[in-house]
């Protein structure tokens, strides 16, 4: 278990001061300028050498990520942009980090542009999110006043802005390149790729999306050094990350932990276990909504990491971890979800325009029952008609989950089926 002195967020539940002075006492802004002076190389080096892994959900190395941005500029500027619009659902840790520790991600902003060569960053938060708003715009504001950011950015000779965006809620405008559109002025939608927003992002400009606990870490990681942060987790997996437990555990909490935490530990330490005790816990979604659930039984032995979780079958996301217990109808539940994906689609691509529809309304009927068995191969084959079609991942999104219960739940939604046709449906399902 992580020990108090090795967490990254100190304020994750507020009992702090979150101001730039509380900031300071906690040990951030500190040494920011002599970071700075090592150059560009030296922190894309160092970040390469922490094994860190985009904390958005698709876990991609975040040094490699940005060592992708020009060496020389073409005379174009370069962009830093934050990717704080969270809204998968189930997943709530950026805002703990913007409404109670937000200079960790005011001094990141600073050091990744300035390894990038990014004179200024945009950060782009959820359109729900208010007091997140304000309590980063207080932070941001801070630094300018006291000359950490702005002309001459803690007297490096760097001059750097900040701006913070806020966006409408629109969910697709979490997807990076829908996110930049968003940005410019425009309807959030995908981008083909290539180019990718390194060679042409924010204004055709080279541009780096992160997420926020991506990029919040960062100062601590140069700080204490790469070794440090590599020695928790399992190799290719390493770090201190935030896990967002919901659901049926009798303590649900946000919490920072060591990755490759075992999923029993996780909930037994944080969260006082599963309601009703484990032979309750019924099914698991590990990584915000869009992965695919796991069976309780194949749950509670994984680790919680981006390898060990493929292995059963599903993805550590953003380690959103939504538990159900045996009282869940898990087909409503993922019913629940696909309704969310039709809702959120954007469009622009035909199968996830269509497919969301056609899978969330053949979902309507299996929740009750009023199906033929035939349609669940049907169902399954329709989402792998999505998945992998579309410019962006919502496609992927919205057919994981639907892929996650016919494999792992067939048993029930044929039991549903046949309780229909002999009129012995369930009070459940009859809801």
């Amino acid at each position: 278990m992580l020990k108090d002195q090795d967490r990254i967020f100190t304020n994750l539940y507020g009992m702090h001061d979150r101001s730039l002075k509380g900031a300071k006492a906690r040990g951030h802004w500190d040494g920011t300028a002599k970071i700075l002076q090592n150059g560009r190389d030296w922190i894309v080096d160092q970040m390469k050498a922490s094994g860190l892994r985009g904390r958005g959900g698709a876990g991609f190395p975040t040094g490699l990520k940005w060592s992708f941005m020009p060496k020389e500029s073409d005379g174009r500027p370069a962009y830093l942009v934050v990717n704080a619009d969270e809204s998968e659902p189930g997943t709530c840790k950026d805002r703990e980090i913007m409404r109670h520790d937000p200079h960790t991600l005011v001094e990141g902003c600073l050091i990744a542009s300035f390894a990038m060569q990014a004179h200024a960053c945009y950060i782009y938060i959820r359109g729900e999110y208010i007091r997140e708003k304000e309590a980063l715009q207080n932070a941001i504001d801070e630094a300018y006043e006291a000359g950490l950011v702005g002309k001459n950015a803690c007297k490096s000779g760097y001059d750097f802005d900040i701006y913070l965006h806020h966006g409408a809620g629109a969910y697709i405008c979490g997807e990076e390149t829908a996110l930049l559109e968003s940005l410019e002025g425009k309807k959030g939608m995908p981008r083909m790729k290539p180019p990718f927003p390194a060679g042409a992002g924010l204004y055709g400009c080279p541009t780096t999306v992160n997420n926020v606990e991506s990029i919040a870490v960062v100062p601590t990681i140069l700080r204490r050094g790469p070794e440090w942060f590599a020695s928790f987790g399992r190799p290719n997996n390493s770090g201190t990350k935030i896990f967002a437990v919901s659901g049926h555990v009798n303590n649900p909490c946000v919490v920072e932990d060591a990755m490759s935490i075992s999923f029993e530990e996780l909930i037994e330490k944080h969260c006082g276990g599963i309601r009703g005790g484990w032979g309750n816990l019924k099914a698991v979604i590990p990584g915000g909504s869009s992965v695919p659930c796991v069976r309780g039984e194949n749950m509670k032995d994984a680790v919680m990491d981006f390898d060990a979780l493929r292995e059963v079958g599903s993805s550590l996301g953003t380690a959103a971890v939504i538990v159900m217990d045996q009282s869940t109808d898990i087909i409503k539940a993922i019913w629940r979800l696909s309704k969310f994906y039709k809702h959120e689609s954007c469009g622009q691509c035909t199968p996830c325009r269509e497919g969301t529809g056609w899978m969330m309304r053949v979902m309507d009927r299996l929740v009750k029952g009023e199906a033929e068995v035939e349609e669940i191969d049907m169902l399954f084959d329709v989402t792998k008609q999505v998945e992998g079609h579309t410019i962006c991942a919502l496609g992927d999104a919205a057919a994981w989950p639907i892929q996650g219960l016919i494999r792992n739940f067939r048993d029930e939604i044929e039991d549903r089926i046949k309780a229909q046709k002999t009129g012995k449906v369930t009070a459940v399902a009859a809801e």
